[in-house]
């Protein structure tokens, strides 16, 4: 009513301000007749087929202006708020520089308003977080949850500098525990008999790949995001050189307890689209995509077929 009232002065009339709303006139005049019951006098007087605003009408004028300004400004406050709710997702520091950036720019040109947070940390980090409900998804390797989806499997592989050569007590890169890839190399060292020690651990991906790259030891991962500065061992070869055989991890995208929304799902479906276009290669021909899995092109994903499915679990 207050709108109408504000739209008929401003406009000259209620013929008028019954076009702009979208009623007949004689709804607006029945507006009218309301607001001066509720304001317990007249409002206007007639003047000729126009009207003009009593002492009390124009008092009330005054405060429907002030009264909808801060419903407008409260209005588009929510409204400004619900579209800066962002969408957060946490990935492992392995994909922050491959597999990451053509999802995101995919998602950014399909929904450039969008607020996207992404959290790149170890693993233990990105769950803590998705369980605190910091996160919306989570991209992680080993974590079988009713909320998640098998994305597939891809191979454990040892990682050493260029020019290392095996011989004594094995000198290993890793993680502090707990740490999925550095719990299968010491249980793979200890079957196959071999001595070890731990000469370097890190809470950064980061750190593990300097230390391998300055000769300091051997380390476990996955042959993605590998640095060009060192090689993957083919696992084939790995016997000869004193590294036993390491299983497969799986791959999982993981969400939130809260329920997702609408452009939550959205990122969703492109993570698993993209990813798993790209995980049989990988998963089959893993030393000799090795190099090519350190730096990717821009456009990898793209040119790789679709259509596929995530890879099989390795039985």
């Amino acid at each position: 009513m207050l709108r109408t009232l504000v739209l008929a002065v401003d406009l000259g009339g209620f013929a008028r301000a019954a076009r702009r709303v979208g009623r007949t006139q004689s709804a607006v005049s029945l507006q009218m007749r309301r607001l001066e019951a509720g304001a317990g006098q007249s409002l206007f007087t007639r003047a000729g087929r126009s009207f003009a605003l009593t002492t009390a009408g124009e008092q009330v004028l005054g405060y429907a202006r002030r009264l909808l300004a801060i419903n407008d400004e409260a209005v588009a406050a929510v409204r400004g708020t619900r579209l800066a709710c962002p969408v957060r997702l946490g990935v492992l520091a392995d994909f922050a520089e491959t597999w990451l950036p053509p999802v995101l720019a995919g998602f950014a040109r399909t929904h450039p308003t969008a607020r996207l947070e992404v959290q790149v940390d170890r693993r233990i980090a990105v769950l803590d977080a998705l369980d605190r409900g910091r996160l919306d998804l989570a991209l992680v390797f080993d974590a079988d949850r009713p909320r998640g989806i098998e994305l597939g499997d891809l191979p454990m592989a040892w990682i050493a500098p260029r020019r290392w050569r095996p011989g004594g007590v094995l000198p290993l890169v890793l993680f502090e525990a707990p740490c999925v890839f550095r719990t299968a190399a010491l249980a793979a060292l200890d079957r196959a008999g071999i001595p070890w020690h731990v000469a370097f651990t890190s809470q950064s991906l980061a750190g593990i790949w300097a230390a391998v790259d300055a000769g300091l030891g051997v380390t476990v991962r996955t042959p993605v995001g590998v640095p060009r500065a060192l090689r993957v061992v083919d696992p084939v070869a790995a016997p000869a050189a004193g590294l036993p055989a390491l299983p497969s991890t799986t791959l999982w995208l993981l969400d939130a307890l809260h329920p997702a929304s609408p452009l939550v799902a959205e990122l969703r479906t492109l993570l698993v689209r993209s990813i798993s276009a790209v995980l049989p290669p990988l998963a089959r021909h893993a030393p000799a995509v090795a190099a090519s899995v350190a730096t990717p092109a821009p456009r990898a994903l793209a040119r790789t077929p679709r259509g596929r499915g995530p890879a099989r679990r390795a039985r």
